[in-house]
């Protein structure tokens, strides 16, 4: 009776090898099937390997504006201030004994911009005029521009990273300097709101005026 199951059993073992054996090409070919379909992550090893992996990312999944952004954070330590400065060549520059009548007004408010560099004797800096500040109707026609002008200039170079531009931004509180070259000379202008642009792909909009009062904060939208 002990030799009967014995044999029984063996033969059952027999059977499952000759299945297996069977069935083992299949799923061999099953596995490398699967294999195709679905590849081991790819992990990039430099700058151009994640550049590679942008471009092959479909739009789907990162618009444009994402794109940039990512592209933006990535050159963030290596692009340089003059890469996004407004150039000396399109600054509205004012003179300190110009006169605030309407032309001037008009000419500042159409350039689009919101600091202005106030020259001096010799074509010095000697301020900055800010839109905020003519935003007055006690101005007169009789008033000069050094009259609004702040004396207080903040500088960075052109060769500086956009780090170290945010940095400087972040440091001085200011939201506008003026850039310069290793001699001294103006070359450009740039602005936190530039800068922000830059990073983000827009300037975020709100609207909302009374961050002063606690309630209002409170029960906004």
């Amino acid at each position: 009776m002990e030799k009967t199951d014995e044999q029984e059993q063996s033969k059952k073992i027999s059977l499952m090898q000759r299945f297996v054996q069977w069935l083992d090409p299949k799923l061999e070919r099953f596995r490398l099937e699967k294999e195709d379909e679905v590849p081991e992550p790819y992990i990039p090893e430099s700058i151009e390997d994640v550049v590679w992996i942008l471009k092959k990312t479909p739009r789907s999944i990162l618009g444009e504006k994402e794109r940039g952004i990512i592209a933006a954070a990535m050159q963030f330590s290596t692009a340089r201030v003059k890469d996004l400065m407004l150039p000396r060549t399109e600054i509205t520059f004012v003179h300190k004994n110009d006169f605030m009548g309407p032309l001037m007004l008009d000419k500042l408010y159409k350039s689009g911009l919101s600091h202005f560099p106030v020259l001096g004797t010799g074509g010095k800096i000697e301020g900055v005029l800010h839109t905020a500040s003519l935003n007055s109707l006690k101005i007169k026609e009789t008033e000069r521009c050094a009259e609004y002008l702040d004396p207080e200039v903040y500088y960075m170079r052109e060769d500086y990273t956009l780090e170290q531009a945010f940095a400087a931004f972040l440091r001085t509180n200011c939201y506008f300097f003026m850039v310069i070259n290793r001699n001294g000379v103006t070359t450009g202008l740039l602005t936190y709101k530039m800068l922000v642009s830059h990073l983000l792909g827009e300037v975020p909009e709100d609207h909302f005026e009374n961050d002063t009062d606690a309630a209002s904060v409170a029960r906004r939208q």
